[in-house]
């Protein structure tokens, strides 16, 4: 099918001034593929395609400036949901994108290593920032760092990292005046424990947390930065007043409350990732890596694959850094797995 649009709408390009493209475009999805049918499914982000249900919202929480006290409920169940030591260690933001650079500013403009391949970006924010960037492959390059940046669980590969060499990593930094980024995006859906987020004491280490992700609610713009009370005072100052929206503290409050459904919701993605699995291994790619929200497949037919399931109404993400790779989001209904499946056993039987 002849496209109208170039690849690079949705393939990723390196500029330190601009944005970078990323997942979820599907303005740019139907403008590559004008004729692939509705409605079109969008497994390019690793966001849970089933969100949480939201409360019921006065008119007044959309009427009225964000509330104090609303935002001091937010971080104190931020604080007892993530497991760090006080309420004054919780920075809530609009999405934790806005973060990046702020964090990165943190430190006096240096050496940035950031453990690669990873989101891209970090690396943009760090330039912003004023440190120049190395993209080092191994933990222990990171150790002679101003700003050491590390994604746990990892976007794409779903890479983790235990504890004990980055609390070491940070123990060494701090000797130095360095600090130590962990981005946490998708530690919602990893192991019991393996969160620095308890960590935090030393003076030197920020952990990320998203919540838009795992809760399915990236619109919402919510995420935390979680830091030693007076690095996070530092950065409350540079978000100002008001970062975060009435209508966000009070879902994020409710959501980050609500065990009930954070555990069932694990279960549930956990459950959806091991069929996700049987349909890409069926389909004849290899799984090299991946988090519950999304996997990591390869395949040397990875370009053309893209292009047949962009030609179904699917939309996945691939790298242009690594041409035999495609990430795969979860499906979020049985009609959108069972035109996977479809297009999946297409392709297989094409090739």
């Amino acid at each position: 099918m002849a496209k109208t649009a170039s690849a690079t709408d949705i393939f990723p390009y390196d500029d330190a001034d601009e944005p970078l493209p990323h997942g979820g475009d599907l303005g740019a999805a139907r403008r590559l593929f004008p004729g692939a049918p509705e409605p079109f499914i969008d497994l390019s982000t690793g966001i849970n395609p089933n969100p949480y249900p939201l409360p019921p919202l006065s008119a007044e929480i959309f009427a009225r400036l964000p509330d104090a006290a609303a935002t001091g409920r937010l971080a104190a169940t931020a604080a007892a949901c993530y497991g760090v030591p006080s309420v004054d260690c919780v920075v809530a933001a609009p999405g934790t994108q806005i973060l990046l650079p702020l964090v990165a500013g943190l430190v006096r403009p240096g050496r940035a290593a950031i453990l690669s391949p990873t989101y891209n970006e970090h690396a943009r924010a760090a330039r912003l920032a004023g440190h120049g960037v190395a993209a080092p492959r191994e933990l222990a390059a990171l150790g002679d760092a101003d700003l050491a940046v590390v994604t746990n669980p990892n976007s794409p590969d779903g890479r983790l990292l235990d504890k004990e060499p980055l609390l070491a990593l940070a123990a060494g930094l701090r000797a130095r005046g360095g600090m130590l980024v962990v981005d946490e995006a998708f530690m919602d859906v990893g192991p019991a424990g393996a969160s620095l987020a308890g960590e935090i004491r030393g003076g030197n280490i920020v952990v990320l947390r998203s919540f838009g992700k795992f809760f399915g609610l990236a619109g919402l713009r919510l995420g935390f930065a979680l830091a030693d009370p007076p690095l996070a005072a530092r950065l409350s100052a540079l978000l100002g007043p008001w970062a975060v929206s009435g209508p966000a503290s009070a879902v994020g409050a409710q959501a980050l409350a609500d065990a009930a459904w954070i555990g069932q919701t694990r279960k549930r993605l956990s459950d959806a990732a091991r069929r996700l699995d049987r349909v890409l291994v069926d389909a004849g790619l290899a799984i090299v890596g991946g988090a519950t929200l999304f996997r990591l497949a390869q395949t040397p037919a990875a370009r053309a694959l893209f292009d047949h399931l962009g030609d179904a109404g699917i939309l996945v993400r691939p790298f242009a850094d690594h041409p035999a790779w495609l990430r795969f989001g979860l499906p979020g209904d049985e009609q959108a797995w069972q035109r996977l499946q479809n297009a999946m056993a297409e392709f297989r039987v094409s090739q």
